[in-house]
């Protein structure tokens, strides 16, 4: 009887992470704001180690359509510009001897498409790791009434899995959507 309560803990803990880790991809998906976020993925070199951008500058947003990077040591300005350069972020850094300024362009309304299209995938993916976590449950469920687990016991893990299942999907298509409607927003 307790197992079947932790199969309903484990499923939720399986999609509290799939949330979670669709709100931090979202959060490095560029929406035209200024976001600093989206250098979560740079790494610089740091007296021979590779190190997060975060942990040699500050970042901060200015305004709304600019992020500047003011690195702890003059000497890292020009390692931490070619970073940005060769990443993915795709923004041209302006440096101006004391601090690293990237300009935040006007999204496209293609650009704009294309991001939502982004969005999708990863609330699709997410939603995938959802229903996994709910038939894996539901089928741990299942072979614990060949075990001795009273049938009607079964049933009710069944629902409360289906009910939490429902109350993550839910979840997950209200984060996709507040990211598009920022998106779109011009």
């Amino acid at each position: 009887m307790e197992d079947v309560k932790k199969y309903l803990e484990d499923a939720e803990e399986k999609m509290e992470y799939a949330a979670m880790h669709l709100e931090e991809a979202l959060s490095r998906i560029r929406a035209g704001r200024a976001n600093v976020h989206i250098l979560d993925d740079i790494r610089v070199d740091s007296y021979g180690s590779m190190v997060p951008l975060s942990n040699v500058a500050s970042l901060n947003t200015p305004d709304a359509r600019s992020i500047t990077i003011k690195p702890w040591e003059k000497s890292m300005l020009h390692v931490i510009e070619k970073a940005i350069i060769d990443s993915s972020v795709g923004i041209m850094p302006e440096n101006n001897g004391e601090l690293i300024r990237l300009g935040i362009p006007v999204l496209t309304e293609e650009r704009r498409r294309d991001l939502t299209k982004q969005c999708a995938k990863e609330a699709e993916t997410a939603k995938v790791s959802v229903r996994n976590a709910r038939r894996d449950t539901i089928d741990k469920v299942k072979k614990s009434t060949k075990t001795g687990t009273p049938e009607d016991v079964a049933k009710d893990m069944e629902e409360n899995t289906q009910k939490l299942h429902d109350k993550f999907i839910k979840k997950i298509e209200a984060m996709l959507e507040e990211k598009n409607k920022e998106i779109m927003t011009v």
